[in-house]
C-alpha cells in the first residue's frame, strides 16, 4: 500500500481518496491525477488491503476496480455500504460493460468510470464525491443553511402516511449517489417536486436544476434543444447556443414525460449518457458534460419497451433507481393535511369545515394533488364566508363522472366513437349527416376530444392518456381542429 500525503498550511482537513486496483500502472496514474488535484491518496491492490485501510481512517471517496485477486469491486461496494455508509464509492468498469455499471449503481455505488479512464471524467467524479462528503456534516447538523434548504424541500412533500415516509427516506438515500433516477407516478402526483428534492438534497444543490418537458418539444428541434448548436448550423441559427445538457452542467437535468421521446432521439440520448459528452448540431468536437439525470413519466415504460416504443438499453440506463409516487387515493390519510396546507397558501383567511374535510377524504382524486389544488382554488373563489363547507367543494358533478348514470348520458371517448359509427342505417339515398365525410369525422373527433378534456379538467396529458394517444398527437389534433 502506498501513501502520498501532504498537509495544508491553513490546517484545513485535506480530503483523502482510496484507490483500489491490482494494475500498478493504472493505480499510479490515478494517484498522480488525484495528488495534482490537491488530494491525499492511499492505494491498495486487493479487497482485503482496501478494507483494512477503510477500518483505519475515513475517506472522501473510494475508487475501485471491478476485478481484484481476492474479490470483486461489487464485494467492496457492498462492504462499504454496510460498514462505512458515509463513504461514496465509484467503480472502474471495462469499456461498454453496461451491466456491471448498472449493477454497481443499484448496489449503492456513487458513480462509475469506464476504462480506458478519461482523466476529465475522473476529475468531475472526484469533485462531485468530495462535495457530497463535505456536505454531509451540514446535512447532519441542525441550523445550517444547507440543512434548512434541504429540510424545506422535503417538507414540501407533505404526508404522514407510510408511503410518503418511504418516498422521503428513499430521496435521502439516492441523493448521496450520482445514479440516474426514474420517477413514476400518475399525472398531478408531484413528480417534479420529487426531482427537485433529490437535487436539493444532493451534492449538486449549488448547481442548476433544469426541467425539460420531453413531450412539448417538436421532434425536428429536439437534438438542437438537448445538445445545442453552432452558428450557421441551420436557417435561423445566427449564434452559438447551449443545449439542456450544457445548461445543466454541474447540476441536475430533469426529463419529464421521457416516454414521449421519439426513437431517433432515444438513440442520441443513450449515447450522451454512455459517453458523458455531446456534440452540438453543426459542431465537430465532443463536449464533456457533467449532469445527473432524473427522469419521470406517468406511462408504463416497461410496457412501452415491450411494444417497441422505448429502447430497452435506454430504459435500463435511466431506471437504475426507481421511485414510485403513490396516487392520492392510496394515501387518503394525507388528504386533510394537504388540503389545509394548500388552502393556507391560496387564502389564509379561509378554513375547511369538518364536513368538507370528510368529503375530500372520501374522494378518489383522479388528478391527484393537482386536482385537489384546483378544487380548493375554485371553492375559495366562490365561497361567501370564511368557512368552506362540503357543498362549496362542488364535488357532486365530478363524482358523477364515474357513476353509471353519467356514463350512460356522457359516454367515454371510446364509446362515443363506437356510437358514432353504429347509428341506425339512414333511409336509402340519405347519408344521415350534413356536409362531407371529412367534415362529419372532424365533428366527431372534436366532440370526443372536448369530452376527454372536460372529463380530465383540461389536463392535456391526462386527456391524451384517456384517448390512448400521445401528448404530441393530441396537441396536433387540437391545433388542426382549432380547439383552444
Amino acid at each position: 500500500m502506498t501513501n502520498s500525503s501532504h498537509s495544508g498550511s491553513t490546517g484545513k482537513q485535506i480530503p483523502r481518496v482510496l484507490v483500489v486496483d491490482d494494475e500498478p500502472d493504472l493505480r499510479e496514474l490515478l494517484e498522480l491525477t488525484l495528488v495534482r488535484m490537491g488530494l491525499d491518496v492511499d492505494s491498495a491492490a486487493t479487497v482485503s488491503d482496501a478494507r483494512a485501510a477503510l477500518a483505519k481512517r475515513s475517506y472522501a471517496l473510494c475508487l475501485t476496480d471491478m476485478r481484484m485477486p481476492d474479490g470483486s469491486g461489487m464485494d467492496l461496494v457492498a462492504a462499504i455500504a454496510h460498514e462505512h455508509p458515509g463513504t461514496p464509492v465509484a467503480v472502474l468498469t471495462a469499456y461498454g460493460s453496461t451491466d456491471n455499471a448498472v449493477a454497481a449503481l443499484k448496489a449503492g455505488a456513487f458513480d462509475y468510470l469506464s476504462k480506458p479512464v478519461s482523466l476529465e471524467h475522473l476529475r468531475q467524479l472526484v469533485l462531485s464525491a468530495v462535495q457530497s462528503t463535505q456536505a454531509a456534516p451540514a446535512r447532519a447538523g441542525e441550523g445550517g443553511t444547507q440543512a434548512v434548504a434541504q429540510s424545506s424541500t422535503l417538507d414540501r412533500l407533505l404526508g404522514d402516511s407510510q408511503a410518503m415516509r418511504d418516498v422521503r427516506a428513499l430521496i435521502r438515500r439516492v441523493s448521496r449517489s450520482q445514479a440516474p433516477v426514474a420517477i413514476s407516478g400518475e399525472s398531478g402526483s408531484g413528480k417534479e417536486l420529487v426531482a427537485r428534492a433529490i437535487h436539493d438534497c444532493s451534492g449538486r444543490r449549488t448547481g442548476p436544476f433544469v426541467a425539460v418537458n420531453c413531450g412539448a418539444i417538436p421532434e425536428q428541434l429536439m437534438e438542437a434543444e438537448f445538445f445545442g448548436y453552432r452558428k450557421g448550423a441551420f436557417t435561423g441559427a445566427d449564434s452559438d447556443r447551449e443545449g439542456y445538457f450544457q445548461t445543466a452542467a454541474g447540476g441536475t437535468l430533469f426529463l419529464d414525460e421521457v416516454a414521449d421521446l421519439p426513437l431517433a432521439m432515444q438513440v442520441k440520448l443513450l449515447r450522451a449518457i454512455q459517453e458523458r459528452s455531446v456534440r452540438r448540431v453543426g459542431g465537430m468536437a465532443e463536449e464533456t458534460v457533467d449532469v445527473r439525470l432524473v427522469s419521470a413519466t406517468h406511462q408504463n415504460l416497461s410496457q412501452r419497451v415491450t411494444q417497441g416504443l422505448f429502447r430497452q438499453d435506454l430504459f435500463y440506463r435511466l431506471n437504475v433507481i426507481d421511485i414510485r409516487i403513490p396516487p392520492l387515493r392510496e394515501r387518503a390519510e394525507d388528504i386533510p393535511l394537504l388540503a389545509r396546507h394548500l388552502l393556507s397558501q391560496m387564502a389564509p383567511q379561509l378554513k375547511l369545515s369538518s364536513a368538507a374535510t370528510v368529503k375530500l377524504a372520501g374522494y378518489t382524486f383522479p388528478g391527484n394533488v393537482r386536482e385537489l389544488g384546483n378544487i380548493l382554488e375554485r371553492s375559495a373563489a366562490f365561497v361567501e364566508s370564511d368557512l368552506i363547507d362540503a357543498q362549496d367543494l362542488q364535488l357532486a358533478a365530478t363524482e358523477a363522472l364515474s357513476s353509471p348514470s353519467y356514463d350512460a348520458a356522457h359516454p367515454s371517448p371510446e364509446r362515443a366513437i363506437e356510437d358514432a359509427f353504429s347509428e341506425p342505417a339512414p333511409p336509402p339515398g340519405v347519408l344521415g349527416f350534413s356536409g362531407s365525410l371529412p367534415e362529419h369525422l372532424d365533428r366527431i373527433e372534436r366532440e370526443v376530444i372536448e369530452k376527454a378534456l372536460a372529463q380530465t379538467r383540461y389536463n392535456r396529458t391526462a386527456a391524451a392518456e384517456l384517448l390512448g394517444i400521445t401528448f404530441r398527437q393530441l396537441r396536433y389534433r387540437m391545433q388542426r381542429l382549432d380547439i383552444s
